[in-house]
């Protein structure tokens, strides 16, 4: 198998498991919980984490709610140009690469919930108490893990090809140097 099927391969196979995976739990949740309801499937956590079915029409947070359709549609567009952006990844980038298939997957996760439910199926209740208190759900956790491993990514090789030219300016002088 040719390096670039590899890359594409990787890219449907991380992308399909979060959209499996997301999907599959929010079927879990509208078909155990009603709408509102909250359970702590560890008791002992229960005060930071829960589970709790609700439906976002809007974007994180409930950030415009009445914008759902805007939303699938930037879903729909962000996907495309992630595809138009995947194949000009270096060939050692596979954090990037990996970000990229969370971010699509994510993405794809939450406009079929658009698409089926006419709203996004939240469930995963994180507490911090005295400061936070959100639900979400697998599909915005990868988003924003494949957002943080495109940054890591991009800031370790932006450092190493910084350091790449002083190293190589200072060998090249110390070779100067000697002769």
């Amino acid at each position: 198998m040719s390096s670039n099927a590899r890359r594409w391969l990787f890219l449907f196979i991380i992308a399909g498991l979060v959209v499996l995976v997301d999907q599959a739990a929010k079927s879990l949740i509208i078909a155990n919980l009603y709408l509102g309801e909250s359970v702590a499937p560890v008791p002992a956590l229960a005060t930071v984490f829960r589970l709790t079915y609700s439906r976002n029409t809007g974007a994180a947070f409930g950030f415009l709610p009445q914008a759902g359709d805007l939303f699938l549609v930037m879903a729909v567009l962000i996907c495309a140009a992630l595809v138009i952006f995947y194949p000009r990844i270096g060939g050692g980038a596979w954090l990037t690469r990996a970000g990229v298939a969370l971010v699509a997957g994510g993405a794809i996760g939450n406009a079929l919930d658009r698409l089926m439910h006419g709203a996004v199926t939240d469930f995963v209740h994180l507490t911090i108490p005295g400061l936070v208190s959100n639900v979400s759900n697998f599909a915005d956790h990868a988003i924003v893990l494949g957002v943080i491993l495109i940054l890591i990514d991009n800031w370790f090789l932006q450092g190493r090809e910084t350091a790449a030219p002083d190293d190589g300016a200072a060998a090249g002088g110390q070779e100067t140097d000697q002769h």
